[in-house]
């Protein structure tokens, strides 16, 4: 397997060290708006939408409810809502900045549908584009990402602040 040099990911396995047994999707209560550091995009009282930090494409998304529930049918009425809004905003959103040719949108519930942050429902969003699954992914075992996570952040920020 080839390594490609992924720099934003120590700060992250870092972090994750010193806050093990920490939920990243959870979000202090009186946290609200973006958050660079953390890589969210948007959030109110009742979701949040953030960056992907080891993306299967670029623009990958996380949708999720601020409360720390497990399943879709452990999320309330209104938290299911504010999911379906922020799933529809966000591909908006995917759609004016990075212009995919399509999406995958998902959730993976308990450890062996290939979930692993089993503890707290999250919904995946991963735009796709003409010919990102290449030689290098097929043949080389490699994905490319071809722009650094910040920069993709940087550009989704302000479409997500309007």
């Amino acid at each position: 397997m080839e390594n490609l040099w992924a720099p934003w990911r120590m700060d992250y396995i870092l972090r994750a060290g010193a806050e093990k047994g920490g939920c990243f999707l959870c979000l202090p209560p009186e946290h609200t708006g973006p958050d660079r550091e953390r890589l969210v995009l948007y959030s109110d009282p009742l979701a949040l939408v953030m960056m992907n930090l080891y993306p299967y494409n670029n623009g990958h998304l996380l949708v999720a409810p601020r409360r720390h529930v497990a399943t879709l049918a452990l999320a309330n009425p209104e938290e299911r809502l504010a999911l379906g809004n922020l799933l529809a905003r966000a591909s908006e959103i995917l759609d004016q900045v990075m212009a995919p040719h399509g999406y995958n949108m998902g959730v993976n519930q308990g450890r062996v549908s290939g979930g692993s942050v089993e503890e707290h429902l999250h919904i995946h969003i991963t735009p796709r584009y003409q010919g990102d699954n290449n030689y290098m992914a097929v043949i080389g075992e490699t994905k490319v990402i071809s722009e650094h996570i910040m920069t993709t952040y940087d550009k989704l920020l302000p479409a997500f602040c309007e």
